[in-house]
């Protein structure tokens, strides 16, 4: 998991997670939103993919992004967990 929260704390990767929520994107339209190098993007795609928060998958002489949905689901379990809005496994001790 601190990989994963990890590869949300930077604000270029948070932002190829919401251009992924509308659906999976070639790897050249990614780095077409940036204005930074490929190797950079690159970088950023391998965070993330480390992170388990997307998966690649070939397309031709290209790379489409996926976002992986299960690793933000449990990224937001563990913040709501966390915050005492989610569901926990413990039962609460009576006072």
């Amino acid at each position: 998991m601190n990989s994963l929260f990890k590869a949300l704390s930077h604000p270029v990767r948070r932002r190829i997670i919401a251009m992924l929520r509308k659906g999976p994107l070639a790897s050249g339209d990614i780095a077409a939103a940036f204005d930074m190098s490929w190797p950079t993007i690159t970088g950023h795609l391998n965070a993330l993919k480390e992170a388990g928060l997307v998966s690649p998958e070939r397309d031709g002489q290209s790379i489409r992004y996926r976002l992986e949905i299960s690793a933000v689901e449990e990224a937001l379990a563990f913040l709501m967990d966390l915050s005492g809005t989610g569901r926990t496994d413990e039962k609460e001790t009576p006072k």
